[in-house]
């Protein structure tokens, strides 16, 4: 017996978001023999583009079950059956963590109808299952709802069914499908040969062309959390692409960062869309006024000139800024936090020493301005940061030099290697931007680097 389910949840997350609708179509092999559907008050707002796809809204949960409500016909249901669904990983997870939450283990074996459809029926361009059933005639009545979903599934695990299986439904059942990848080309033997160490890895599709590009501090298990803990449609069209995983060792986790963000822009993989331009698209910047007053200011990182500092976003920069007028004293007129003709708030206060109504010198005002560009941007002295190697043997490192980000290396300790010139030997030189830059930053402010040599 099996139970063809479909779920549609607030969000991708098993972990943080809940399950809205759910339909359970029970099938003994050869006809279905029980149904079972309902919306499910997930007991918080569901998300507008979450609405605009699936057309539940919170106005059609609100009196529907809580899922405590219906959990026993779900147990009862699917009692002594094989949980199956597209993109099994996906609802079964759901599933299980709805029950977690009422503090109950639900288990069932499981079948993916992906990982099924991919072994009996090679050589489609996609097995999402929408484009799948355009591909096999299929007709989804109402797509992206539990019950027209969980119909196809139905359909097309019938077609698959009437397919030589050779005992592949044998093969694939079990309840530890979460820890293999959705995409058979991906073996154990692939997976195993990945290190357990701190770098960078590359999804390349059959092509050989590079799709996304991640970092972490352990390679292996990261890509395994790609490929079985697939939470989402466009996480499972990437998995579905990938035809073989390389990777590069980099023992640092700041080389990671600073190469995985490098690759990214030199790569511009399809699926790392939000990193292909930049993490950090506001900055802090100066400019003197016709006063000649030190004036700071948050804008967008759009001019090609490096900011002082850079922000994922405004409110981020603000709150930066607000931070630094206080610890400097600066007029909060002259960091654009309070625009006005008179005199700011923090004047008001005793906090700033009057420069908005020009009762402070510029020539004082702008030492403390100077100090807080220098607190806030990026190192002015030359500096070699030392970090981690590849292996015990090595250390890793960085340069800066003059303010500026030349580059990366590695140093073998057993070798003499004390001066700079011998350092700038081993340099891999690397583009100095402001996502370099706001990396770097957020390494030494927090201290997580090792050894510094000014020189």
């Amino acid at each position: 017996m099996y139970s063809i389910i479909d779920i549609e949840t607030t969000g991708g997350n098993p972990y943080r978001d809940k399950i809205t609708e759910i339909a359970i179509i029970v099938h003994d092999g050869k006809k279905v023999v029980q149904e079972f559907k309902t919306l499910i008050n997930p007991e918080r707002r569901i998300p507008p583009f979450i609405t605009k796809m699936t057309g539940i809204s919170d106005e059609m949960v609100i009196k529907a079950p809580k899922f405590y409500e219906v959990a026993k016909n779900i147990v009862d249901i699917t009692e002594g059956t094989v949980f199956v669904a597209h993109n099994a990983s996906f609802d079964y997870n759901f599933v299980k963590s709805e029950f977690k939450n009422l503090g109950y283990y639900y288990q069932r074996e499981c079948l993916c109808t992906v990982k099924l459809s991919r072994k009996l029926i090679p050589g489609k361009k996609s097995y999402s299952l929408g484009r799948l059933c355009r591909e096999l005639d299929i007709r989804i009545a109402d797509r992206h709802r539990a019950g027209g979903d969980a119909l196809a599934t139905v359909k097309l695990f019938e077609l698959l069914l009437k397919q030589k299986t050779n005992g592949l439904f044998l093969e694939t059942l079990g309840t530890g499908f979460n820890n293999t990848p959705v995409n058979p080309a991906i073996t154990r033997q692939v997976i195993e040969a990945l290190p357990s160490k701190t770098g960078v890895y590359y999804f390349l599709d059959e092509k050989g062309k590079i799709i996304y590009i991640g970092k972490s501090k352990n390679i292996r298990q990261r890509v395994l959390s790609h490929l079985s803990r697939v939470t989402s449609k466009k996480a499972l069209e990437m998995v579905e692409m990938i035809s073989k995983i390389s990777h590069e060792v980099t023992g640092s986790e700041l080389l990671a960062l600073l190469k995985e963000s490098e690759e990214i822009k030199a790569h511009q993989p399809v699926f790392n869309r939000l990193q292909r331009k930049s993490l950090y698209n506001y900055g802090l910047y100066s400019y003197t006024d016709k006063k000649g007053y030190l004036c700071l200011k948050i804008d967008k990182n759009t001019n090609g000139t490096l900011p002082h500092t850079s922000f994922a976003n405004i409110e981020k920069g603000k709150d930066f800024l607000f931070r630094l007028t206080d610890k400097f004293n600066l007029c909060q007129n002259l960091t654009g936090l309070y625009s006005t003709n008179g005199a700011c708030f923090h004047y008001a206060v005793k906090q700033c020493r009057g420069a908005c109504i020009g009762k402070e010198p510029p020539e004082e005002y702008n030492k403390r301005a100077q100090e807080a560009l220098n607190h806030a941007g990026f190192v002015k002295q030359n500096l070699i940061v030392m970090e981690p190697g590849r292996a015990p043997s090595e250390s890793a490192f960085i340069i800066i030099e003059n303010g500026t980000y030349m580059g990366y290396g590695y140093v073998d300790k057993t070798e003499s290697v004390t001066s700079v010139d011998d350092f700038k030997n081993l340099l891999i030189p690397a583009e100095d931007n402001r996502d370099a830059r706001q990396i770097i930053n957020g390494f030494l402010r927090n201290k997580r680097t090792g050894k510094r040599i000014n020189f």
